[in-house]
């Protein structure tokens, strides 16, 4: 059987290192689990982590047993927003920040099997935060991406620069939420070795 790869098949999972490339992204089913805080200090956090990734991995079983089709479980992406930007961008105070954790569905999943894997995985109640665990559509449209390479609290100036110059000089404006895809492990790379997608939704500024 073969095992689908989607770092490897779909372009939203590649990016270039000083590059902010232009992508269109379709409308995509997502794990989600919400939160608030500092994610190096708030409970809540690896609550959530500990919640999406035995139910993704429920699902990828499922998946290769009901449907014979068989994947690797994607890479962690989180949504990040605050109510003033530079909370997030350039001051970097994470006690003001929301977040949505997320781990992509395959579209061939259809939403009984979701409500099958959550099942499956609450009734040996290993998940904190099943209650909160929702299956739910994101539609980001055009968006703006790039790879950071480093720790997460070096991307600061790419932000800046992302929101900044890159967007405006491009006739663009942000909308929806900043948007992380974390290609590396922080349990197994050093930090100045991370990959992170960077992305922003946008859309002309001419547009409504």
């Amino acid at each position: 059987m073969e095992k689908v790869d989607f770092k490897r098949t779909l372009a939203r999972y590649r990016a270039r290192r000083g590059e902010f490339e232009r992508i269109d992204v379709p409308p995509t089913r997502y794990l989600m689990v919400d939160g608030h805080g500092d994610p190096n200090v708030e409970p809540a956090y690896v609550q959530a982590l500990e919640t999406l990734y035995p139910v993704a991995y429920a699902l990828k079983l499922a998946s290769r047993k009901d449907l014979g089709r068989d994947y690797v479980v994607p890479p962690l992406e989180g949504l990040w927003w605050a109510d003033d930007l530079a909370a997030f961008t350039t001051a970097r105070d994470k006690t003001r920040w929301d977040w949505t954790l997320m781990l992509m569905v395959p579209d061939w999943v259809p939403g009984t099997l979701v409500d099958d894997a959550v099942q499956a995985v609450g009734a040996k109640k290993r998940a904190p935060r099943l209650g909160d665990l929702r299956c739910a559509s994101l539609a980001e449209g055009e968006c703006l991406q790039t790879l950071h390479v480093g720790p997460y609290d070096d991307e600061a100036e790419v932000l800046a620069r992302l929101h900044d110059d890159v967007i405006p000089g491009r006739g663009l404006r942000p909308v929806g939420k900043h948007h992380e895809v974390y290609l590396g492990d922080p349990r197994r790379a050093a930090p100045e070795r991370l990959r992170t997608i960077l992305r922003q939704p946008v859309r002309p500024v001419a547009e409504p």
